[in-house]
Protein backbone atom coordinates (compact mmCIF):
# COMPACT_ATOMS: atom_id res chain seq x y z
CA UNK A 1 0.00 0.00 0.00
CA UNK A 2 2.83 2.37 0.92
CA UNK A 3 4.67 1.64 -2.36
CA UNK A 4 1.52 2.40 -4.37
CA UNK A 5 1.04 5.69 -2.53
CA UNK A 6 4.66 6.73 -3.18
CA UNK A 7 4.36 5.82 -6.85
CA UNK A 8 1.14 7.83 -7.17
CA UNK A 9 2.77 10.80 -5.46
CA UNK A 10 5.81 10.55 -7.76
CA UNK A 11 3.62 10.48 -10.88
CA UNK A 12 1.64 13.46 -9.59
CA UNK A 13 4.82 15.46 -8.94
CA UNK A 14 6.15 14.58 -12.41
CA UNK A 15 2.91 15.80 -13.97
CA UNK A 16 3.08 19.05 -11.97
CA UNK A 17 6.70 19.64 -12.99
CA UNK A 18 5.75 19.44 -16.66
CA UNK A 19 3.28 22.27 -16.07
CA UNK A 20 6.27 24.47 -15.20
CA UNK A 21 7.74 24.22 -18.71
CA UNK A 22 5.92 27.28 -20.20
CA UNK A 23 6.91 29.32 -17.14
CA UNK A 24 10.54 28.24 -17.50
CA UNK A 25 10.52 29.65 -21.05
CA UNK A 26 8.68 32.77 -19.88
CA UNK A 27 11.16 33.71 -17.13
CA UNK A 28 14.28 32.90 -19.17
CA UNK A 29 13.13 35.39 -21.84
CA UNK A 30 12.92 38.26 -19.34
CA UNK A 31 16.19 37.29 -17.63
CA UNK A 32 18.23 37.26 -20.85
CA UNK A 33 16.43 40.30 -22.29
CA UNK A 34 17.85 42.52 -19.56
CA UNK A 35 21.40 41.56 -20.56
CA UNK A 36 21.15 43.58 -23.77
CA UNK A 37 18.19 45.97 -23.43
CA UNK A 38 20.24 48.66 -21.63
CA UNK A 39 23.19 48.69 -24.06
CA UNK A 40 21.66 51.20 -26.49
CA UNK A 41 20.59 53.59 -23.72
CA UNK A 42 24.05 54.40 -22.34
CA UNK A 43 24.50 57.55 -24.53
CA UNK A 44 21.21 58.95 -23.18
CA UNK A 45 22.21 58.17 -19.59
CA UNK A 46 25.66 59.72 -20.13
CA UNK A 47 24.05 62.88 -21.50
CA UNK A 48 21.56 63.21 -18.63
CA UNK A 49 24.20 62.83 -15.90
CA UNK A 50 27.07 64.44 -17.87
CA UNK A 51 29.24 61.32 -17.66
CA UNK A 52 32.27 60.08 -19.58
CA UNK A 53 32.16 56.68 -21.29
CA UNK A 54 34.00 54.99 -18.38
CA UNK A 55 31.46 56.34 -15.89
CA UNK A 56 28.32 55.33 -17.75
CA UNK A 57 29.77 51.90 -18.59
CA UNK A 58 29.08 50.91 -14.97
CA UNK A 59 25.38 50.65 -15.88
CA UNK A 60 26.28 47.60 -17.98
CA UNK A 61 29.43 46.43 -16.16
CA UNK A 62 27.93 46.16 -12.65
CA UNK A 63 25.05 44.10 -14.03
CA UNK A 64 27.37 41.61 -15.75
CA UNK A 65 29.68 41.27 -12.74
CA UNK A 66 26.83 40.42 -10.34
CA UNK A 67 24.84 38.47 -12.93
CA UNK A 68 27.83 36.20 -13.61
CA UNK A 69 28.71 35.86 -9.94
CA UNK A 70 25.09 35.34 -8.89
CA UNK A 71 24.70 32.36 -11.20
CA UNK A 72 27.39 30.48 -9.29
CA UNK A 73 25.96 31.49 -5.90
CA UNK A 74 22.39 30.45 -6.74
CA UNK A 75 23.73 27.27 -8.35
CA UNK A 76 25.56 26.45 -5.13
CA UNK A 77 22.54 27.34 -2.97
CA UNK A 78 20.36 24.98 -5.06
CA UNK A 79 22.39 22.10 -3.62
CA UNK A 80 21.27 23.15 -0.10
CA UNK A 81 17.84 24.76 -0.53
CA UNK A 82 14.77 24.09 -2.65
CA UNK A 83 14.57 25.65 -6.10
CA UNK A 84 11.05 26.85 -5.28
CA UNK A 85 12.36 29.07 -2.46
CA UNK A 86 15.43 30.31 -4.34
CA UNK A 87 13.71 31.27 -7.61
CA UNK A 88 11.07 33.17 -5.64
CA UNK A 89 13.79 35.15 -3.85
CA UNK A 90 15.57 35.79 -7.16
CA UNK A 91 12.44 37.07 -8.93
CA UNK A 92 11.56 39.33 -5.98
CA UNK A 93 15.08 40.85 -5.98
CA UNK A 94 14.93 41.28 -9.76
CA UNK A 95 11.62 43.17 -9.42
CA UNK A 96 12.86 45.30 -6.50
CA UNK A 97 15.87 46.38 -8.58
CA UNK A 98 13.54 47.37 -11.42
CA UNK A 99 11.30 49.47 -9.16
CA UNK A 100 14.24 51.16 -7.38
CA UNK A 101 15.81 52.11 -10.72
CA UNK A 102 12.61 53.57 -12.11
CA UNK A 103 11.61 55.48 -8.97
CA UNK A 104 15.11 56.90 -8.29
CA UNK A 105 16.00 57.55 -11.95
CA UNK A 106 17.28 61.07 -11.26
CA UNK A 107 20.06 59.91 -8.88
CA UNK A 108 22.93 58.11 -10.65
CA UNK A 109 24.22 56.11 -7.61
CA UNK A 110 20.70 54.68 -7.27
CA UNK A 111 20.79 53.66 -10.96
CA UNK A 112 23.98 51.69 -10.30
CA UNK A 113 22.50 50.16 -7.13
CA UNK A 114 19.34 49.18 -9.01
CA UNK A 115 21.36 47.52 -11.78
CA UNK A 116 23.36 45.64 -9.14
CA UNK A 117 20.16 44.34 -7.50
CA UNK A 118 18.81 43.40 -10.95
CA UNK A 119 22.04 41.52 -11.66
CA UNK A 120 21.82 39.51 -8.43
CA UNK A 121 18.11 38.73 -8.78
CA UNK A 122 18.21 38.10 -12.53
CA UNK A 123 21.10 35.65 -12.17
CA UNK A 124 18.88 33.29 -10.19
CA UNK A 125 16.70 32.61 -13.22
CA UNK A 126 19.18 31.07 -15.72
CA UNK A 127 21.13 29.40 -12.89
CA UNK A 128 18.07 27.70 -11.42
CA UNK A 129 16.40 27.01 -14.76
CA UNK A 130 19.38 24.90 -15.87
CA UNK A 131 19.41 23.07 -12.53
CA UNK A 132 15.63 22.59 -12.75
CA UNK A 133 15.86 21.08 -16.24
CA UNK A 134 18.80 18.83 -15.29
CA UNK A 135 17.23 17.71 -11.99
CA UNK A 136 13.55 17.25 -12.83
CA UNK A 137 13.49 16.12 -16.48
CA UNK A 138 14.71 13.06 -18.38
CA UNK A 139 17.66 13.10 -20.77
CA UNK A 140 15.29 13.13 -23.78
CA UNK A 141 13.20 15.97 -22.34
CA UNK A 142 16.35 17.93 -21.46
CA UNK A 143 17.66 17.93 -25.03
CA UNK A 144 14.42 19.39 -26.40
CA UNK A 145 14.11 21.92 -23.58
CA UNK A 146 17.69 23.15 -23.91
CA UNK A 147 17.00 23.69 -27.61
CA UNK A 148 13.92 25.82 -26.94
CA UNK A 149 15.69 27.71 -24.12
CA UNK A 150 18.51 28.49 -26.57
CA UNK A 151 15.97 29.76 -29.11
CA UNK A 152 14.31 32.01 -26.56
CA UNK A 153 17.64 33.30 -25.22
CA UNK A 154 18.87 34.04 -28.77
CA UNK A 155 15.66 35.89 -29.57
CA UNK A 156 15.88 37.88 -26.32
CA UNK A 157 19.49 38.89 -27.04
CA UNK A 158 18.57 39.87 -30.62
CA UNK A 159 15.42 41.79 -29.75
CA UNK A 160 16.90 43.47 -26.64
CA UNK A 161 18.70 46.36 -28.40
CA UNK A 162 15.74 46.90 -30.76
CA UNK A 163 13.24 47.03 -27.89
CA UNK A 164 15.60 49.11 -25.77
CA UNK A 165 16.11 51.62 -28.57
CA UNK A 166 12.36 51.93 -29.18
CA UNK A 167 11.48 52.43 -25.50
CA UNK A 168 14.34 54.86 -24.84
CA UNK A 169 13.54 56.82 -28.03
CA UNK A 170 9.75 56.89 -27.67
CA UNK A 171 9.54 57.42 -23.89
CA UNK A 172 12.61 57.69 -21.64
CA UNK A 173 15.52 55.35 -20.90
CA UNK A 174 14.27 54.91 -17.29
CA UNK A 175 11.29 52.90 -18.59
CA UNK A 176 13.77 50.14 -19.44
CA UNK A 177 13.81 49.34 -15.73
CA UNK A 178 10.17 48.26 -16.02
CA UNK A 179 10.86 45.71 -18.79
CA UNK A 180 11.59 42.76 -16.40
CA UNK A 181 8.56 43.35 -14.12
CA UNK A 182 6.24 40.85 -15.93
CA UNK A 183 8.49 38.08 -14.57
CA UNK A 184 6.85 38.66 -11.17
CA UNK A 185 3.71 36.92 -12.48
CA UNK A 186 5.58 33.59 -12.47
CA UNK A 187 5.97 33.45 -8.67
CA UNK A 188 2.52 32.03 -7.75
CA UNK A 189 2.80 29.39 -10.48
CA UNK A 190 6.25 28.24 -9.37
CA UNK A 191 5.02 28.19 -5.76
CA UNK A 192 2.17 25.90 -6.79
CA UNK A 193 4.00 23.65 -9.28
CA UNK A 194 7.55 23.12 -7.97
CA UNK A 195 8.10 20.38 -5.36
CA UNK A 196 9.06 21.03 -1.74
CA UNK A 197 12.54 19.51 -1.93
CA UNK A 198 14.40 18.32 1.11
CA UNK A 199 17.99 19.22 0.27
CA UNK A 200 21.06 18.33 2.31
CA UNK A 201 22.07 20.55 5.20
CA UNK A 202 24.99 22.87 4.59
CA UNK A 203 26.25 26.41 4.75
CA UNK A 204 27.46 28.87 2.14
CA UNK A 205 31.22 29.42 1.99
CA UNK A 206 31.20 33.24 2.24
CA UNK A 207 34.98 33.61 1.94
CA UNK A 208 35.06 31.47 -1.19
CA UNK A 209 32.21 33.48 -2.72
CA UNK A 210 33.97 36.79 -1.94
CA UNK A 211 37.26 35.61 -3.44
CA UNK A 212 35.58 34.33 -6.61
CA UNK A 213 33.66 37.61 -6.81
CA UNK A 214 36.96 39.50 -6.66
CA UNK A 215 38.38 37.34 -9.46
CA UNK A 216 35.40 38.01 -11.73
CA UNK A 217 34.96 41.73 -10.98
CA UNK A 218 38.65 42.68 -11.24
CA UNK A 219 39.05 40.69 -14.47
CA UNK A 220 36.10 42.51 -16.07
CA UNK A 221 37.37 45.85 -14.71
CA UNK A 222 40.79 45.16 -16.24
CA UNK A 223 39.25 44.58 -19.67
CA UNK A 224 37.20 47.79 -19.45
CA UNK A 225 39.53 50.14 -17.53
CA UNK A 226 42.87 48.67 -18.75
CA UNK A 227 44.66 49.13 -15.42
CA UNK A 228 47.10 46.28 -14.77
CA UNK A 229 46.51 46.61 -11.03
CA UNK A 230 43.09 45.00 -11.61
CA UNK A 231 44.73 42.08 -13.41
CA UNK A 232 47.24 41.62 -10.59
CA UNK A 233 44.46 41.63 -7.98
CA UNK A 234 42.52 39.13 -10.11
CA UNK A 235 45.45 36.68 -10.20
CA UNK A 236 46.09 37.05 -6.45
CA UNK A 237 42.39 36.51 -5.69
CA UNK A 238 42.34 33.44 -7.97
CA UNK A 239 45.37 31.96 -6.18
CA UNK A 240 43.81 32.58 -2.76
CA UNK A 241 40.49 31.13 -3.99
CA UNK A 242 42.14 27.90 -5.18
CA UNK A 243 44.04 27.56 -1.87
CA UNK A 244 40.89 28.29 0.14
CA UNK A 245 38.59 25.74 -1.56
CA UNK A 246 41.16 23.01 -0.92
CA UNK A 247 41.17 23.76 2.81
CA UNK A 248 37.53 24.71 3.46
CA UNK A 249 35.20 22.14 5.00
CA UNK A 250 32.34 23.00 2.65
CA UNK A 251 34.01 24.95 -0.18
CA UNK A 252 32.03 27.33 -2.39
CA UNK A 253 33.20 25.33 -5.41
CA UNK A 254 34.07 21.66 -4.91
CA UNK A 255 37.73 21.20 -6.00
CA UNK A 256 36.65 17.83 -7.44
CA UNK A 257 34.95 19.79 -10.24
CA UNK A 258 38.33 20.93 -11.52
CA UNK A 259 39.79 17.43 -11.34
CA UNK A 260 37.21 16.37 -13.94
CA UNK A 261 39.07 16.83 -17.28
CA UNK A 262 35.83 16.83 -19.29
CA UNK A 263 34.40 19.63 -17.16
CA UNK A 264 37.61 21.66 -17.49
CA UNK A 265 37.46 21.26 -21.26
CA UNK A 266 33.76 22.23 -21.25
CA UNK A 267 34.58 25.46 -19.39
CA UNK A 268 37.40 26.28 -21.79
CA UNK A 269 35.35 25.56 -24.91
CA UNK A 270 32.42 27.56 -23.54
CA UNK A 271 34.70 30.53 -22.86
CA UNK A 272 36.26 30.43 -26.34
CA UNK A 273 33.03 29.98 -28.32
CA UNK A 274 30.82 32.38 -26.37
CA UNK A 275 33.60 34.98 -26.32
CA UNK A 276 34.20 34.59 -30.06
CA UNK A 277 30.54 34.97 -31.05
CA UNK A 278 29.93 37.92 -28.69
CA UNK A 279 33.01 39.72 -30.04
CA UNK A 280 31.85 39.12 -33.63
CA UNK A 281 28.53 40.76 -32.74
CA UNK A 282 30.61 43.74 -31.57
CA UNK A 283 32.88 43.85 -34.64
CA UNK A 284 30.33 43.38 -37.44
CA UNK A 285 28.31 46.59 -36.82
CA UNK A 286 31.55 48.61 -36.78
CA UNK A 287 32.72 46.93 -39.99
CA UNK A 288 29.36 47.45 -41.74
CA UNK A 289 29.44 51.13 -40.80
CA UNK A 290 33.02 51.74 -41.95
CA UNK A 291 33.18 49.53 -45.03
CA UNK A 292 29.59 49.93 -46.28
CA UNK A 293 28.59 53.28 -44.68
CA UNK A 294 25.42 51.70 -43.26
CA UNK A 295 23.41 53.47 -40.56
CA UNK A 296 22.07 51.79 -37.41
CA UNK A 297 18.74 50.78 -39.00
CA UNK A 298 20.37 49.10 -41.99
CA UNK A 299 22.93 47.35 -39.80
CA UNK A 300 20.03 45.96 -37.78
CA UNK A 301 18.38 44.83 -41.01
CA UNK A 302 21.50 42.86 -41.99
CA UNK A 303 21.86 41.22 -38.56
CA UNK A 304 18.21 40.57 -37.70
CA UNK A 305 17.64 37.54 -40.02
CA UNK A 306 20.44 35.76 -38.17
CA UNK A 307 18.84 36.38 -34.78
CA UNK A 308 15.47 35.11 -36.05
CA UNK A 309 17.08 32.01 -37.59
CA UNK A 310 18.55 31.14 -34.17
CA UNK A 311 15.01 31.10 -32.78
CA UNK A 312 13.88 28.57 -35.39
CA UNK A 313 16.96 26.37 -35.31
CA UNK A 314 17.30 26.27 -31.52
CA UNK A 315 14.37 23.86 -31.44
CA UNK A 316 15.89 21.89 -34.33
CA UNK A 317 19.12 21.64 -32.32
CA UNK A 318 17.18 20.31 -29.33
CA UNK A 319 15.46 17.60 -31.36
CA UNK A 320 18.72 16.69 -33.09
CA UNK A 321 20.49 16.44 -29.71
CA UNK A 322 17.91 13.87 -28.60
CA UNK A 323 18.13 11.84 -31.84
CA UNK A 324 21.84 12.07 -32.74
CA UNK A 325 23.47 12.92 -29.40
CA UNK A 326 25.00 16.12 -28.06
CA UNK A 327 28.47 15.48 -29.50
CA UNK A 328 27.25 15.29 -33.10
CA UNK A 329 25.31 18.56 -32.69
CA UNK A 330 28.33 20.34 -31.17
CA UNK A 331 30.47 19.35 -34.17
CA UNK A 332 27.81 20.52 -36.63
CA UNK A 333 27.46 23.82 -34.74
CA UNK A 334 31.20 24.45 -34.55
CA UNK A 335 31.58 23.66 -38.26
CA UNK A 336 28.82 26.15 -39.16
CA UNK A 337 30.36 28.89 -36.98
CA UNK A 338 33.86 28.33 -38.40
CA UNK A 339 32.63 28.31 -42.03
CA UNK A 340 30.54 31.41 -41.36
CA UNK A 341 33.55 33.32 -40.01
CA UNK A 342 35.69 32.25 -42.97
CA UNK A 343 32.98 33.51 -45.34
CA UNK A 344 32.59 36.77 -43.41
CA UNK A 345 36.33 37.46 -43.42
CA UNK A 346 36.53 36.72 -47.17
CA UNK A 347 33.43 38.75 -48.18
CA UNK A 348 34.37 42.17 -46.78
CA UNK A 349 33.94 44.76 -49.53
CA UNK A 350 31.72 42.48 -51.65
CA UNK A 351 27.90 42.51 -51.72
CA UNK A 352 26.81 43.25 -48.13
CA UNK A 353 24.24 40.45 -48.08
CA UNK A 354 27.07 37.92 -48.36
CA UNK A 355 27.88 39.05 -44.82
CA UNK A 356 24.18 38.80 -43.87
CA UNK A 357 23.90 35.23 -45.17
CA UNK A 358 27.11 34.22 -43.38
CA UNK A 359 25.71 35.72 -40.16
CA UNK A 360 22.61 33.53 -40.48
CA UNK A 361 24.92 30.50 -40.64
CA UNK A 362 26.80 31.74 -37.56
CA UNK A 363 23.64 32.26 -35.51
CA UNK A 364 22.36 28.78 -36.44
CA UNK A 365 25.71 27.20 -35.56
CA UNK A 366 25.85 29.07 -32.27
CA UNK A 367 22.35 27.89 -31.31
CA UNK A 368 23.50 24.30 -32.01
CA UNK A 369 26.62 24.73 -29.86
CA UNK A 370 24.72 26.40 -27.00
CA UNK A 371 22.13 23.63 -26.86
CA UNK A 372 24.43 20.62 -27.20
CA UNK A 373 27.39 21.92 -25.15
CA UNK A 374 25.06 22.58 -22.22
CA UNK A 375 23.74 19.02 -22.50
CA UNK A 376 27.32 17.66 -22.74
CA UNK A 377 28.27 19.44 -19.51
CA UNK A 378 25.18 18.24 -17.61
CA UNK A 379 25.93 14.67 -18.69
CA UNK A 380 29.37 14.68 -17.06
CA UNK A 381 28.27 16.17 -13.72
CA UNK A 382 27.00 14.01 -10.86
CA UNK A 383 23.70 15.12 -9.36
CA UNK A 384 25.23 16.81 -6.29
CA UNK A 385 27.47 18.98 -8.50
CA UNK A 386 24.92 20.10 -11.10
CA UNK A 387 23.95 23.31 -9.28
CA UNK A 388 27.39 24.85 -8.79
CA UNK A 389 28.81 23.17 -11.91
CA UNK A 390 26.23 24.68 -14.26
CA UNK A 391 26.39 27.99 -12.38
CA UNK A 392 30.14 28.18 -12.95
CA UNK A 393 29.74 27.16 -16.61
CA UNK A 394 27.14 29.90 -17.16
CA UNK A 395 29.30 32.46 -15.36
CA UNK A 396 32.34 31.65 -17.50
CA UNK A 397 30.22 31.92 -20.65
CA UNK A 398 28.77 35.27 -19.54
CA UNK A 399 32.05 36.97 -18.60
CA UNK A 400 33.80 35.61 -21.70
CA UNK A 401 31.72 38.00 -23.82
CA UNK A 402 32.93 41.00 -21.84
CA UNK A 403 36.57 39.84 -21.68
CA UNK A 404 37.05 38.73 -25.30
CA UNK A 405 35.13 41.73 -26.70
CA UNK A 406 37.35 44.11 -24.70
CA UNK A 407 40.49 42.37 -26.01
CA UNK A 408 39.19 42.54 -29.58
CA UNK A 409 38.36 46.24 -29.14
CA UNK A 410 41.94 46.85 -27.95
CA UNK A 411 43.37 45.02 -30.97
CA UNK A 412 41.27 47.18 -33.29
CA UNK A 413 42.04 50.41 -31.46
CA UNK A 414 45.80 49.87 -31.69
CA UNK A 415 45.50 48.57 -35.28
CA UNK A 416 47.76 45.60 -34.48
CA UNK A 417 46.22 43.58 -37.34
CA UNK A 418 46.38 46.34 -39.94
CA UNK A 419 48.61 44.53 -42.45
CA UNK A 420 48.08 42.25 -45.48
CA UNK A 421 47.59 38.69 -44.21
CA UNK A 422 44.20 37.37 -45.34
CA UNK A 423 44.68 35.97 -48.88
CA UNK A 424 41.20 37.09 -50.03
CA UNK A 425 41.51 40.72 -48.80
CA UNK A 426 43.20 43.35 -50.97
CA UNK A 427 41.45 46.48 -49.64
CA UNK A 428 43.74 48.13 -47.06
CA UNK A 429 40.72 49.42 -45.10
CA UNK A 430 39.53 45.84 -44.60
CA UNK A 431 42.81 44.38 -43.29
CA UNK A 432 41.92 44.79 -39.59
CA UNK A 433 38.44 43.26 -39.92
CA UNK A 434 39.43 40.47 -42.32
CA UNK A 435 42.45 39.37 -40.28
CA UNK A 436 40.60 39.56 -36.98
CA UNK A 437 37.62 37.49 -38.14
CA UNK A 438 39.99 34.97 -39.78
CA UNK A 439 41.86 34.55 -36.47
CA UNK A 440 38.56 34.08 -34.62
CA UNK A 441 37.59 31.35 -37.10
CA UNK A 442 40.83 29.56 -36.17
CA UNK A 443 39.86 29.84 -32.49
CA UNK A 444 36.63 28.00 -33.34
CA UNK A 445 38.59 25.28 -35.17
CA UNK A 446 40.87 24.93 -32.12
CA UNK A 447 37.77 24.60 -29.92
CA UNK A 448 36.45 21.81 -32.15
CA UNK A 449 39.78 19.97 -31.88
CA UNK A 450 39.74 20.39 -28.08
CA UNK A 451 36.17 19.06 -27.93
CA UNK A 452 37.12 16.04 -30.07
CA UNK A 453 40.20 15.27 -27.97
CA UNK A 454 38.24 15.64 -24.71
CA UNK A 455 34.80 14.22 -25.50
CA UNK A 456 35.40 12.06 -28.59
CA UNK A 457 32.58 11.06 -30.92
CA UNK A 458 30.08 9.29 -28.67
CA UNK A 459 28.49 10.68 -25.53
CA UNK A 460 29.32 8.79 -22.32
CA UNK A 461 26.58 7.36 -20.13
CA UNK A 462 24.99 10.16 -18.14
CA UNK A 463 26.80 10.49 -14.79
CA UNK A 464 23.66 11.31 -12.82
CA UNK A 465 22.11 8.02 -13.87
CA UNK A 466 25.11 5.91 -12.91
CA UNK A 467 25.66 7.39 -9.46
Amino acid sequence: MKITENKTKSNSESSDIKKSVPWIYYVIFFAVLNESVFNVSTPSIAKQFDLEASGVSWVVTIFFILFGMGMVIFGKLSDMYSIKKLITIGIILYSIGSIVGFVLQSWYPAIILARAIQGVGGSAIPALVFVMVARFFTVEERGKMFGIITSIASFAVGIGPVLGGYIAGSFHWSYLFLVPLPVFLAIPFFQKILPNEQRRAGKLDIMGAVLLGMVVSTLILFTTEEHFLYLLVSFIALFLFLVHIRRAKEPFVDPALFTNPLYRSGLMIGFLIFGTVMSIMFVIPLMLNKMYALNTENIGLIMFPGAISAVVFGKVAGNMTVKRGSHFVVYVGLALVAISLLLQSSSIGLWVWYIGIALIMMYIGFSFVQTALTESVTQILPTHQIGVGMGLFNMISTISGAVVTALVAKLMEQELLDFPFHPAISNAQAYVYGNLILILSLVVVASAILYFVSFGKKAPQTVQETI
